[in-house]
């Protein structure tokens, strides 16, 4: 899955991770700012759709969609397998 950013649980998967907060809005500024290929150092356009839905399938900009304050202390890692 070439160019796919995934969820990395357990952190074991190989290679460069990149941490995120689990709110949708963190992720629309990740995008926004092109902080994934950055992280990751990889050239292109990487697809968050997994982690979009991993972090419970609301829409990035819609309604209902901020971090409750247990969930501001957990973050996530990505790994762009």
């Amino acid at each position: 899955m070439d160019g796919c950013l995934v969820v990395d649980e357990r952190r074991r998967l190989p290679g460069r991770g990149a941490w995120l907060h689990p709110g949708p809005e963190c992720l629309a500024k990740a995008e926004r700012r092109r902080a994934f290929p950055r992280a990751l150092r990889v050239s292109g356009v990487l697809d968050a759709r997994e982690v979009s839905e991993h972090l419970g399938g609301r829409a990035v900009n819609g309604p209902g969609g901020g971090v409750s304050p247990a969930q501001s202390e957990t973050r996530k890692q990505v790994d762009p397998s």
